[in-house]
């Protein structure tokens, strides 16, 4: 393993990347938080976050990231290598539903995915190549479609580095991982390139073999305002999981808390990306082409289908996605007029689900292929009706075109369907660092199309109702902002509805209805640098989900998550000494509908102490300082274990990883 690493380390910190940065190191704003956004951000709840905001802060994996985001959580139920369960907004997003995600323009979710729609997996960022992070919450934004009812967040990578580095790090249950990045001038511009590994069994019973590759080429001419960039991202990860286990099997002694039922489940995927991005003033365009692959075997239920062979399965998805975007911004007298479009083609060779004994597949539940094609158009006007007052208005419009082949014929089909989504906003600085908002908009976030074209339930035979390609949300909210030299914050309160929050099930392979809801909540983050050594941030949600047009007694929302606090410090110590602490609590959240079973509050604390001498950099996080011993997820469901002799509702949770200590050494060329 240590060999791997080295020979990583080594081949990524190749001598064309150890040259002296010929020009001097960018001027950039030391914290991302303390960017003005007052008479630039249209609502309260958007805001950026990068730069030094993402130094000296503990993260396990990749995912985490999004963290940064005021609000949002991000757990995992299953293996490393399987993308993060998304919180926000009282939204259990799965793993990416009405979370739209974007990393150098390109679009992440994945439509019509095989194990669920608006499928999110940023695995294959590297952390220390993210530049900045831009996000937005709510349907308030013309430039942006799919998937964002609950919120937006936009990657930037790096163009240059400061410097280029090599780290190694290894931690407890077998973990090690080797970075090394750089970037140089050539051609009259600049190559950047960064390669990552990670290895790992994890804290569980069953070591979980993580193997993680990560490899990024980008090269960039120009500045900020003109110039291009032409970037290539591949990734690779295997890895063995122990999903969530029923809570009778830990209380009952049959296996200890991270133990596993199913000893055959796991994954492996690959992504590669090609993407290009384009500006000249108010002009901005951008394109990828990228093909992706998943191999994921799953087993919640045991034997409650199959007392026999058992309930495990496998989902399969194959695809390449083409697209691009067209942006430009011009002002028209008193009136700054954004106008755009963007036009996206899923190639969906394979989407597969199957039954499967010892992670071998016995049969097949259903195996389509699926061309998924949309196109957007939007206009936005943002009109200065006084010196201090601004209104913005505007109305974007999408079409999808789809066409299903699937291996059951009654199932196939194709067809088309659009959607229109005003939206309108004021802001008003009634005076110098204060700014305040009001919003209204409409978004959507598709389904699954198979969805669109089913007729029978391929796991059951049974007739199955047809779901509507989009799901509507209508969002408004209320906000403040406040910025001094040393301290920005920012209020909101809002509501969000959704027509239908139906959504075709990866799992089972046919469509699940649910009813509409309504969400409604509160947010606040702030940060505070009270000296030039000493940073304070924080943030808190508040959220109450409730269905609409169903009995008063059976409106919980299933995952619901009701509160959220997040925050920490980081200190400069002095001597080249800094060190971190951070809080990450989320609170209870109804199982079932009636809201009889709930999952209990998880609070988890983190910390880092890092040591900087000339071109050394030496780190040591503790995660989970406390040792808590919560679930990263819960739910509520029927299983049936092996001697069972009828299914058995329970509670079933995938706990948090024991407190762990990583140790890294970073050394700047």
């Amino acid at each position: 393993m240590l060999r791997r690493i080295m020979l990583l380390v080594i081949w990524a910190a190749a001598p064309a990347f150890a040259q002296e940065n010929k020009e001097r190191e960018p001027d950039i704003i030391v914290y991302g938080r303390e960017l003005e956004q007052i008479g630039v951000a249209i609502s309260g709840s958007q805001g950026t976050i990068g730069y030094r905001d993402f130094e000296d802060k503990p993260i396990s994996r990749a995912g985490e990231l999004v963290e940064n985001v005021p609000g949002v959580i991000a757990t995992q139920h299953s293996g490393t290598g399987k993308a993060n369960q998304y919180f926000l907004r009282g939204f259990n997003l799965d793993h990416g539903t009405d979370f739209a995600g974007f990393v150098d323009g390109a679009p992440v979710n994945m439509r019509s995915h095989g194990h669920g729609q608006g499928y999110l997996d940023f695995n294959f960022l590297i952390p220390e190549l993210v530049e900045r992070i831009d996000y937005r919450k709510g349907p308030y934004f013309a430039d942006v479609g799919d998937f964002t009812a609950a919120g937006t967040i936009a990657f930037s990578t790096y163009d240059r580095l400061p410097a280029p580095f090599v780290e190694a790090g290894i931690g407890e249950f077998g973990y090690y991982r080797g970075v090394a990045a750089g970037s140089t001038d050539i051609g009259g511009g600049t190559l950047l390139a960064g390669l990552e590994g990670t290895f790992s069994n994890g804290p569980w019973v069953r070591d979980e073999n993580l193997e993680k590759y990560n490899a990024t080429v980008k090269y960039s001419r120009g500045t900020e305002s003109h110039g291009w960039s032409i970037g290539f991202s591949g990734y690779r990860s295997r890895w063995d999981s122990t999903d969530q286990v029923p809570e009778r099997a830990i209380e009952a002694g049959l296996i200890p808390r991270r133990g596993f039922i199913d000893d055959d489940l796991g994954g492996r995927t690959t992504r590669a990306a090609l993407t290009g991005q384009f500006r000249d003033g108010g002009l901005t365009a951008s394109a990828y082409a990228i093909a992706y692959r998943l191999r994921l075997t799953s087993d919640f239920t045991y034997f409650l289908e199959d007392p026999i062979d058992g309930d495990e399965f496998q989902q399969r998805d194959r695809r390449a996605i083409y697209g691009g975007a067209l942006r430009y911004a011009f002002e028209a007298g008193q009136v700054k007029v954004r106008i755009g479009g963007d036009l996206r083609f899923d190639d969906i060779g394979k989407i597969g689900l199957y039954r499967s004994v010892d992670g071998v597949r016995i049969s097949t539940i259903r195996e389509d292929r699926v061309e998924e094609l949309s196109a957007g158009l939007f206009g936005e006007a943002e009109i200065a009706i006084a010196p201090r007052l601004r209104a913005i208005v505007g109305v974007r419009g999408d079409v999808y075109r789809y066409d299903v082949n699937a291996d059951l014929a009654a199932n196939s089909g194709d067809g088309s369907d659009g959607f229109l989504a005003p939206k309108a906003a004021l802001a008003w600085s009634p005076a110098d660092g204060l700014e305040l908002y009001a919003n209204y908009g409409e978004s959507f976030h598709s389904n699954d199309v198979r969805g669109a074209t089913i007729r029978i339930d391929p796991a059951t035979g049974d007739a199955a109702d047809r779901v509507p390609i989009f799901a509507r949300a209508r969002g408004a909210e209320v906000g403040a902002r406040v910025e001094t030299p040393r301290f920005t914050g920012s209020i909101v309160g809002y509501v969000l509805t959704l027509q239908s929050e139906l959504v075709f099930v990866g799992d089972a392979g046919s469509t699940e209805p649910n009813d509409a809801t309504r969400r409604y909540g509160a947010e606040a983050a702030a940060f505070w640098r009270p000296t030039n050594w000493l940073t304070f941030d924080g943030s808190l949600a508040f959220t109450r989900a409730r269905f609409r047009g169903v009995p008063q007694e059976l409106r919980r929302i299933p995952g619901s998550v009701s509160e959220v606090v997040a925050g920490g410090a980081t200190a400069e110590l002095g001597g080249g000494l800094s060190g971190t602490l951070r809080l990450r609590h989320f609170g209870s959240a109804p199982l079932i509908e009636d809201g009889s079973v709930r999952s209990d509050p998880t609070t988890i604390v983190n910390a880092g102490l890092y040591y900087r001498s000339g071109r050394v950099r030496l780190g040591m996080d503790i995660f989970n300082v406390f040792g808590a011993k919560d679930a990263d997820i819960s739910y509520f469901y029927e299983s049936r274990l092996p001697g069972e002799p009828v299914p058995v509702a329970d509670r079933h949770l995938h706990p948090v990883e024991p407190r762990q200590i990583r140790l890294s050494a970073r050394l700047q060329l």
